[in-house]
């Protein structure tokens, strides 16, 4: 039997519309897996990667800045699947501005769609899987910025900080249950939230000189480790972040 087989199982994946949760739904699909993607816009791309799997793909539109829609999404979710078995927290955003000029605004709107959502979504859908005594994975998108301090993102570095230390309790409190939680952290990648850093010609090549592997992350990196972690080959998982970032932690 392969360890990596999610043939008969089904994947939320938040913010799949784009970027690093397109590709993680995709992949997903590509190892068996039917797809409940949750974004804010519509998902035809993503939903058309999947399809050429032959895997479902089901969109539920959603904005997990605003609480009352988060604490409806496993719900609706499960209305459209039953027992969804994995749960990937990837939706964020990111606001760039030096420390000294944040705005209460700007770090309201990161850490409640980067933590606070993923907090409660993970509540939510580890109550439904203890309850049906149900084994499950969750996989959170931590980042670089778990570990590193960063410049000029102060509420990002806070929330991926937190996503880490969260990630490690709810493994902490949910491994006996059957529910492996676990995190990825990329490194830079090219998505719409790097966009600003890649234009920035300077920043841009202090980055790639610090990675080992001489380029910036695709999107599609990050389907392999999803893959892992939401598979049978990480049972015995709990707790982890794993960065997949070409070498960049090593350095």
């Amino acid at each position: 039997m392969n360890p990596f087989d999610l043939s008969g199982r089904c994947a939320i994946v938040t913010g799949a519309n784009t970027g690093i949760g397109q590709a993680i739904a995709a992949g997903l699909a590509r190892a068996g897996a039917d797809i409940i993607g949750v974004g804010r816009s519509p998902m035809e791309e993503t939903a058309s990667q999947v399809a050429a799997t032959g895997r479902v793909f089901h969109s539920l539109l959603a904005d997990l800045s605003r609480m009352e829609e988060v604490r409806a999404v496993i719900d609706r979710a499960s209305a459209l699947r039953s027992h969804p078995e994995i749960l990937v927290n990837n939706a964020g955003i990111i606001r760039r501005a030096d420390t000294i000029d944040f705005t209460e605004d700007d770090w309201d709107a990161v850490m409640d769609t980067n933590l606070k959502s993923a907090f409660f979504l993970c509540q939510s859908f580890a109550k439904i899987a203890i309850a049906d005594h149900m084994s499950a994975k969750i996989i959170n998108i931590a980042s670089l910025l778990s570990f590193q301090g960063g410049i000029r993102v102060p509420s990002y570095t806070a929330a991926k900080s937190g996503l880490a230390g969260l990630t490690r309790l709810m493994a902490n409190e949910w491994a006996a249950r059957g529910i492996n939680v676990n995190a990825i952290a990329p490194g830079y990648v090219e998505t719409n939230n790097t966009t600003a850093l890649r234009a920035d010609t300077e920043r841009n090549a202090d980055i790639l000189k610090r990675i080992p592997a001489g380029r910036w992350a695709r999107a599609d990196d990050m389907a392999g480790a999803a893959v892992f972690l939401a598979s049978r080959a990480s049972d015995y998982v709990h707790g982890t972040i794993l960065p997949v970032d070409g070498g960049w932690l090593a350095r």
